[in-house]
């Protein structure tokens, strides 16, 4: 088979190129394409090395190094201008404009989603605010930028043969947006690099981007209002200003941390706190593969990865209703004064589910069984 793999960018290695590793890891013959390609992401990338990578025309436009996404506005264009003519299999990792390369009827292509574009469809109205874009020409203009592009999202889905959701909350934003059905394959999460650990220490423990829709200023304000209560707070971002003024003693802010005291912060947490809503969320797994329970936000990808439930045996964390300090402070004195203390180990058997072998062949049966039916129904 002649596979083509399409992804959006490389510019940094976060979740979504987590799974575009494993899927070159299955597919080493495959050839990558990407609408831009930072040179020194490519170079320094390991799982990079040894395919052909061809970015598109947004890669020579000025600037483009630091301002790509400034030229959302071109990349429908930029994508269709490929020529993966020469493939059989075309695999799309999208969450942005990906999904609409051009394929013909003897090519297969199943996009692996990490989201419908959030900015141009349901989180719109949040982007816009967040970007400081309500009012005058220029709000004006992006909110026609982002129809123009909602049309073309929409008309380009006809062409993907089957979408892959990295969640069910994915699966259902896929369905209300598209009007597509889609099957559900966690993307991997390194587990096995997390060392368990069943004895804690009393703080509790959040890590992010400091950046608004991670909600780092709630839990650091509830954590405010209950001052016997210890919070470690690591990552850094924008927002670190915002969150040193509102930390009182008891929380301390640790901004950027090796990998290894990330892991070991998280393995000696009593609780990873989690605010956000995500499309999947891999740091609550990582903090369950830990041993460590999560008290999240109970929307999103958070209601698949973290199990609230009064059964011991099933039980990984706490979900909290609503994005507020009063909802999250019940959460956490509800998490204190369970029954039984949630099970380490549970929250790690809970964690090897999401691990990369189980994505491996996930994955690889999926594709395999798609290709046949295909075979089968040209012919």
């Amino acid at each position: 088979m002649r596979i083509a793999l399409i992804h959006e960018w490389f510019t940094t290695i976060a979740g979504s190129e987590k799974v575009v590793e494993q899927i070159l890891h299955l597919y080493p013959q495959a050839d990558v394409f990407a609408v831009y390609a930072d040179p020194e992401t490519v170079k320094t990338t390991a799982f990079l090395q040894g395919h052909r990578i061809e970015s598109s025309f947004i890669s020579k436009l000025p600037r483009a190094n630091k301002s790509y996404r400034s030229y959302l506005p071109l990349m429908p264009l930029a994508v269709e201008q490929f020529d993966l003519s020469a493939y059989d299999i075309v695999i799309s990792s999208a969450h942005a404009v990906c999904k609409g390369v051009l394929t013909g009827p003897d090519q297969l292509h199943i996009s692996y989603m990490h989201s419908p574009i959030r900015y141009a469809w349901d989180l719109q109205h949040q982007y816009l605010r967040e970007s400081g874009l309500v009012n005058g020409l220029k709000a004006w203009l992006a909110k026609w930028l982002l129809h123009k592009i909602r049309i073309w999202d929409y008309r380009t889905a006809a062409g993907v043969d089957h979408f892959v959701a990295n969640s069910r909350f994915i699966g259902r934003r896929i369905h209300k947006v598209y009007g597509r059905k889609s099957d559900v394959i966690y993307p991997p999460v390194d587990v096995a690099a997390f060392d368990f650990c069943e004895q804690k220490q009393d703080y509790y423990l959040t890590a992010s981007r400091l950046v608004p829709y991670k909600r780092m200023d709630l839990i650091v304000q509830a954590f405010a209002q209950m001052p016997t209560k210890k919070l470690v707070v690591i990552g850094d971002g924008p927002d670190m200003p915002k969150l040193r003024a509102l930390a009182t003693p008891n929380v301390t802010l640790l901004g950027y941390q090796s990998f290894e005291a990330l892991k070991h912060y998280m393995q000696q947490a009593r609780a990873f706190v989690f605010a956000a809503e995500e499309d999947f969320g891999i740091t609550p797994v990582e903090a369950q593969a830990c041993g460590t329970p999560v008290i999240a936000y109970g929307t999103g990808g958070s209601r698949e990865t973290v199990v609230d439930s009064p059964d011991p045996t099933k039980a990984t964390g706490i979900w909290f209703a609503e994005q507020s300090v009063d909802s999250l402070v019940s959460a956490i004195e509800r998490f204190e004064s369970l029954p039984s203390p949630i099970s380490p180990q549970v929250c790690r058997q809970h964690a090897e589910r999401f691990s990369i072998e189980r994505f491996r062949g996930e994955f690889s049966e999926y594709v395999n069984q798609r290709w046949v039916e295909f075979r089968e129904s040209i012919g």
